[in-house]
């Protein structure tokens, strides 16, 4: 995810956090300094917040590592705002497999909370709750609170909480997983409109969540049916055969002219018949405008990138272009490029297919 930066790894899975987290940061760093005006304060709130984001990056760990444990990897784990992302490869196609990753979440979330329960206990750290604010009181008892209402949240069984993908998976041990994802997003958008009204009469806040799950809803729903539609295909059936490549050594005005001359956004870098790059178009024009177009294809290359077989199933590459960083995977067969994968050209796919398939019925 851009404008992320690494801040450690566990079990092979990045750990990230996003820029605007810096938001919440200064948000807090602005609440406690008008609570107090002293720095002791604000150390005590900006420590609040990683503790905090701490339980929420064990929460997304919950998910990913039983996740690993059915063969499905983890890209990695982003800290936003809201929350955190674990950007797994592929949802488990089992329903049961599906429910245990969902509920692995929530459940270190209520491990967390317990743990804290049990140390207030020994410790008789109570606090009356009226005497708790958001910046003052028991730190350890505001902390368990809040990831007692985070689990509460997560439970709401509606996309994209975590509650959702548990509803979804045991509805789909009794049907289809398309219809499973149908009812679930249905009943989702449902709580999404009580939320709603509820939120009018009280709190706005409920407007902004029921907009967040309402939306939420509305793209699982496309996304299953999406993958639905790419089941059972292979990735060469809608990959690009008619393609331009470049060289390192190859200036940037040459991308350009194919730019300008066909409808090819992005270029694979090959040398001596090996992919050893690829420039986004995004990097052509920031390339451009930084160093002109005089300089090498080899100095803007991405040398990180991922590739595709041409007999891997497309619903899998799909997904693993709305996860990536990149909008065009190189379709590598032995060791050579034997085409291109973008995210046009499967939506392109997918209009005739449905085109036929229309026919077809008449």
């Amino acid at each position: 995810m851009k404008w992320s930066w690494k801040i450690g790894e566990f079990a092979g899975i990045g750990v990230y956090i996003h820029a605007t987290f810096l938001l919440i940061i200064a948000w807090v760093i602005l609440i406690h300094w008008s609570e107090g005006h002293d720095l002791a304060t604000i150390v005590s709130g900006v420590v609040f917040v990683l503790a905090l984001f701490l339980c929420v990056v064990l929460h997304e760990f919950g998910h990913a590592l039983t996740a690993m444990r059915y063969g499905i990897k983890t890209r990695d784990i982003t800290l936003l705002p809201i929350g955190g992302v674990a950007r797994l490869e592929r949802m488990p196609d089992d329903p049961m497999q599906e429910f245990w990753v969902a509920l692995a979440g929530p459940a270190v979330t209520a491990v967390i909370a317990l743990i804290l329960f049990f140390w207030l206990q020994i410790t008789n750290g109570y606090v009356p709750v009226d005497k708790l604010t958001l910046t003052q009181g028991s730190f350890v008892e505001r902390l368990m609170l809040v990831n007692v209402f985070l689990l509460v949240f997560n439970l709401i069984p509606a996309f994209p909480m975590d509650g959702g993908r548990v509803l979804r998976a045991l509805l789909a041990l009794r049907g289809d997983y398309i219809s499973a994802t149908q009812t679930a997003a249905n009943i989702g958008q449902a709580i999404a409109l009580i939320f709603g009204f509820i939120g009018l009469f009280t709190n706005p806040f409920l407007i902004f969540i029921a907009l967040f799950v309402w939306i939420g809803a509305a793209q699982e729903a496309s996304m299953v049916k999406i993958k639905s539609a790419l089941g059972g295909i292979p990735v060469y059936k809608a990959m690009l055969t008619d393609y331009k490549t470049a060289a390192p050594g190859d200036k940037l005005r040459y991308l350009v002219d194919l730019t300008m001359s066909g409808s090819q956004q992005d270029f694979p870098v090959v040398d001596n018949g090996r992919v050893v790059g690829v420039v986004p178009h995004s990097d052509l024009i920031k390339g451009l405008a930084e160093k002109g177009d005089s300089v090498s294809v080899g100095e803007i290359m991405r040398r990180e990138f991922e590739v595709v077989d041409p007999g891997e199933m497309l619903e899998y590459a799909f997904a693993r272009l709305q996860t990536g960083d990149f909008y065009t995977m190189p379709v590598v067969k032995n060791g050579n490029l034997v085409g291109l994968l973008t995210m046009d050209n499967v939506g392109e796919f997918m209009r005739i297919q449905s085109a036929m398939s229309g026919a077809r019925t008449r």
